[in-house]
């Protein structure tokens, strides 16, 4: 999660800053993320672990569907020209994903059926592409959430259009979050390979040929 201090060049920093990162809940509660606390310990560390420096980006590990939420990096500085204030960052939007699972819809092997979990944003859309062509849905679920559930499902059905290259793919408003790619031959269709050693006989008829009549007609001369 990006936290970057940014100053100008005519201010100096006078002590370390003191980093906080906060989590914001549905309901506006903050809770600390660092230094961790709860359910973070042992999952959130520092990029740079320089007190001095001006990167107070964090990585949170062992991600989970709890960690769907808003967090939020603040600072409090010491310069000497404004003196002791505290920057707050740009809030960061933590989304969750499962993996992909995009296959042939079993028993029904003229459907491809693609499917995958993730946390309930309203900008989250599945499609599938055929050769870089978008398809037809013929069977879509674009994700009811259930109370029980920290996620919702989106899936998308098509009919096959042939073989080739099929994408889905996950977007988050116009952002390309995953996707999983398949080639497919269709049964029934044999790919021959080409046939080399006919073009290469074809080839030596000619040549042949010519090797058996030049000598002739220089004999003739």
């Amino acid at each position: 999660m990006p936290c970057q201090l940014s100053l100008s060049p005519d201010e100096t920093l006078l002590t370390v800053p003191v980093l906080y990162w906060v989590s914001i809940s549905q309901d506006a509660e903050e809770h600390r993320l660092w230094k961790p606390s709860g359910i973070y310990e042992g999952r959130v560390q520092l990029l740079d672990e320089n007190p001095n420096s001006l990167n107070k980006s964090i990585l949170l590990q062992n991600v989970q569907w709890a960690d769907n939420r808003k967090y939020k990096c603040k600072l409090s500085i010491n310069t000497e020209k404004a003196k002791g204030f505290r920057s707050k960052g740009n809030e960061t939007l933590l989304t969750v994903y499962d993996a992909m699972t995009f296959n042939l819809a079993a028993p029904n092997d003229s459907l491809l059926h693609c499917e995958i979990n993730v946390t309930r944003e309203p900008g989250f859309v599945l499609s599938i592409d055929h050769n870089g062509h978008k398809t037809q849905s013929v069977d879509s679920a674009p994700g009811v959430p259930v109370v029980a559930r920290p996620y919702v499902t989106l899936s998308e059905t098509i009919s096959l259009r042939g073989g080739g290259k099929y994408e889905c793919q996950l977007h988050l408003n116009k952002d390309l979050i995953t996707k999983s790619i398949l080639h497919l031959l269709l049964p029934g269709v044999v790919e021959y390979p080409e046939p080399w050693l006919l073009y290469a006989a074809l080839l030596l008829v000619p040549v042949t040929f010519l090797l058996v009549l030049v000598p002739v007609l220089l004999c003739r001369c």
